[in-house]
């Protein structure tokens, strides 16, 4: 009987996929068959082994049997979720099996890719080409203008509060104080922000202008905002 798994590429499908493996080495059991093959080529990556150590452990001896079945460029084989390039010298159309050879069991390697299979090639491609936007991903240079409520502020605790923000894809930089007026200094302060990690007004009115931070901090001005 056939063994199927919905939505591989999510974490609750990769999460099924690894309760169902416990104590087992390939999903019929011990014996690796044309089951292994289907699920493994609608899993989108080899899962967390630290999260979902059975299905890791599953996914390296498919991926082993595989490498060691077919080395080098083999005809209409899928190999994490992409059909490996024709040989030139192969032929177009698999052999057909011999007469009389009645074994079910044989592994159809060179059949027809199923929807379950380009709908997983699909979704693969669609993860690659995320992953890649976020790696291109730019940064940018902002000064920040944070001013005290007065001349009795304490200004070294000010840069503390401001330095003791942190946040993915924040990092502060040099800073300087800036004299306002009536004995009131205003501090200056250049960070660096991953764009796509950091929004500068949500800093500002979720993290600098809000408790505890508005204890030392008034009002705070974007000075400068340039690209890298």
């Amino acid at each position: 009987m056939a063994v199927t798994f919905s939505d591989l590429h999510t974490e609750s499908g990769v999460k099924a996929l690894d309760e169902f493996l416990s104590g087992k080495t390939y999903i019929s059991g011990d014996e690796f068959t044309k089951d292994d093959v289907k699920v493994y080529a609608a899993v989108s990556e080899k899962p967390c082994e630290d999260l979902f150590p059975n299905a890791s452990k599953w996914y390296e001896c498919v991926s082993s049997k595989l490498a060691a079945s077919f080395p080098g460029k083999a005809v209409g084989v899928r190999i994490a979720c992409q059909a490996a390039p024709l040989d030139a010298a192969a032929p177009k159309e698999a052999p057909k099996e011999a007469a009389g050879d009645d074994d079910d069991d044989d592994l159809d390697l060179f059949g027809d890719e199923t929807e379950e299979e380009k709908k997983a090639a699909e979704d693969r491609e669609a993860v690659a080409k995320k992953s890649a936007k976020k790696k291109e991903s730019g940064k940018s240079s902002v000064l920040l203008d944070v001013k005290p409520w007065d001349d009795e502020t304490d200004m070294k605790k000010l840069e503390e509060t401001v330095r003791s923000i942190e946040m993915p894809g924040l990092f502060w930089g040099a800073s300087k104080l800036v004299a306002v007026g009536y004995g009131i200094k205003k501090l200056q302060i250049m960070m660096t922000i991953v764009d796509d990690l950091v929004s500068v007004d949500t800093l500002i009115e979720e993290r600098l202008t809000v408790e505890p931070a508005n204890e030392f901090i008034q009002s705070c001005d974007i000075v400068a905002f340039n690209k890298i």
